[in-house]
């Protein structure tokens, strides 16, 4: 198979859509899509500009919550995408159309929902809530930085977590993909995994029965 070597402009080749959720310095809420997350253990890493409302939030308040949009709540995650919650709009941002917006639910069609071990809340429309506080602050490539978060509360939709275990159905989890700015999803699982296998992950009996019953 022949490649070749374009000079890529964007290298974002598809994560989870997160929508964060922080606390303003006046108590109200501030809600932002970002797709650059990456977990292992506990432990999340998100990757933020310097300059943005959402990481003005989490250095001062040194929490969030990171809730999880599933493929269907696309339409929401784009109402948000032009809005900043920096008044006045910075330059930079007015100049790509973005305007100011104080209530980002509202403004989404999306619904507050309490924490429980944080004073961020979370987006009740999202199937998974990763309530977390802020462990580091590290500087990343020019204007950015990498914010590295403990998830201290996990909530899921009962419909998602196996019966009788602590898993994510990931066949029933449809998380909504940004690949190179554009949505995807879709829950077709298209191949078998051996390191599910080695690791004995409960949906891989649940593959078994479903290929029986088929």
């Amino acid at each position: 198979m022949a490649h070749v070597s374009p000079d890529l402009k964007v290298l974002y080749f598809g994560t989870p859509v997160v929508l964060i959720s922080t606390c303003n310095a006046d108590g109200s809420a501030n809600l932002a899509p970002m797709s650059s997350a990456w977990w292992l253990g506990q432990s999340c890493m998100l990757g933020m500009g310097n300059r943005s409302k959402t990481m003005e939030n989490l250095t001062r308040e040194r929490e969030c919550v990171l809730n999880l949009a599933s493929s269907d709540m696309a339409p929401a995650v784009d109402r948000l995408a032009p809005l900043t919650g920096t008044d006045p709009v910075p330059e930079r941002k007015a100049a790509k159309g973005y305007r100011f917006e104080p209530d980002k639910f509202g403004a989404a069609g999306l619904t507050r929902q309490a924490s429980a071990a944080v004073r961020a809340p979370r987006v009740a429309e999202c199937p998974i809530q990763l309530e977390c506080v802020v462990e580091q602050v590290h500087p990343f490539a020019t204007g950015a930085s990498a914010v590295e978060v403990r998830v201290v509360r996990a909530h899921v939709e009962e419909r998602l977590v196996i019966p009788g275990t602590d898993y994510v159905d990931p066949i029933g989890w449809d998380p909504l993909i940004m690949k190179f700015c554009e949505f995807f999803g879709g829950a077709a699982n298209v191949h078998s995994s051996l390191l599910a296998a080695a690791w004995r992950m409960p949906h891989q009996g649940m593959r078994q029965v479903d290929n029986v019953s088929g």
